[in-house]
Order: structure tokens, then C-alpha cells, then sequence
């Protein structure tokens, strides 16, 4: 699968993406707000998780801004959380913040689980000290369901995280029109 916005392409990542990973994802700014990503960031971890193997009900994508030299600037998921609903993760580099990347990538990623995937509810968290990450959760239509800890690989503990869910059959949830995908 991938999708197009209007500054956007989503895509699965290949390969041979892994350096160009390795390069927007290694700053300790962007792993230290990921629960799963180690810190250092090294080319033989975007490797490995590039190889790792995903469901159909669980796409990931590199997002790719199309201005300039097409380069990778983040990526975007779904993926089976403990207790089996799908949860939502995603992360830019820093030169890309605050664009409203994360905003359009989210926006395409649910118009997919909405139209192509057998998904009615997604969950969301981030870490307590990225309130960024809760604004574009908001503004994607997640609604905040409380508080909890989990353990951050790169900051090596516990965390305090923001928790939400989204109900995609929630007739506030849709959204106006469907984002360009293609199987």
C-alpha cells in the first residue's frame, strides 16, 4: 500500500532505505520520545527493522516529502499493541517538525485503516513531556483516555505516557474526503 497528500508519500520502506532511516531517525531528540527505538540509533537497526516481517492490518511507511530531493523525513504505523488493539506510532526528524507533517501522515494512515483495513479502534500514547505529539493526536481526532508508564528503550526506564483511542466508526472520526491510496 502506499498514499499520497498533498506534500506527502507514504510507503512501505525497502531495504535499501536503511541509511537514509538511520540519518532521519538518529537524533537523540526523536529516539528519546519512542518506547521501542534504542539509542544510539545505528544503519544496523534501520536495517533490522526494515526486515521485520508486518500483517496486512498492520502498515508501516517511511514518509517521504516530495519537495526538493524527495528524502525521508519520518515514518508511520499501525501495529498490534498488548491486548490486541492496533496502535498508532510515528516520529519525524527534527528539521521537519512542526509542518504539520505528522498531522497529514496521520490523516492518510487512518483514511487507510478506515477504507482498507478491518480496523474500528486504534490506540495512541506518547511520552508525558511531548505535548507536540498529543496536539497532533487531537487534532487526528484521538480523544485522551488517562495516563500510564511504559518502558522507553533509549531513555533505558519507565515513562510517564498520555494514552488515546480513536473509534473510526465514530462519525466525528471520519474524515471529509479519502487521501489517494493505492494497493
Amino acid at each position: 500500500m502506499f498514499a499520497l497528500t498533498p506534500r506527502l508519500t507514504l510507503r512501505p520502506g525497502w531495504p535499501e532505505d536503511a541509511p537514509a532511516l538511520a540519518r532521519a531517525i538518529g537524533h537523540e531528540a526523536v529516539v528519546a520520545r519512542l518506547a521501542r527505538a534504542p539509542w544510539p540509533y545505528t544503519p544496523d537497526d534501520a536495517a533490522a527493522f526494515l526486515s521485520i516481517p508486518r500483517g496486512a492490518a498492520e502498515p508501516r511507511f517511511v514518509i517521504i516529502e516530495r519537495s526538493g530531493e524527495h528524502r525521508l523525513i519520518g515514518g508511520i504505523g499501525l501495529h498490534r499493541a498488548p491486548g490486541g488493539d492496533h496502535e498508532l506510532g510515528y516520529w519525524l526528524t527534527p528539521d521537519a517538525w512542526g509542518r504539520g507533517y505528522a498531522t497529514e501522515a496521520g490523516r492518510a494512515l487512518l483514511d487507510i485503516a478506515r477504507h482498507a483495513l478491518p480496523i474500528t479502534r486504534i490506540t495512541a500514547r506518547h511520552h508525558a513531556d511531548n505535548a507536540a505529539s498529543g496536539n497532533v493526536l487531537r487534532k487526528l481526532g484521538f480523544a485522551e483516555t488517562g495516563r500510564s508508564r511504559h518502558h522507553s528503550l533509549a531513555r533505558g526506564g519507565m515513562v510517564e505516557a498520555v494514552d488515546f483511542t480513536l473509534d473510526l466508526d465514530a462519525e466525528d472520526a471520519r474524515s471529509d474526503a479519502a487521501m489517494p491510496i493505492a494497493a
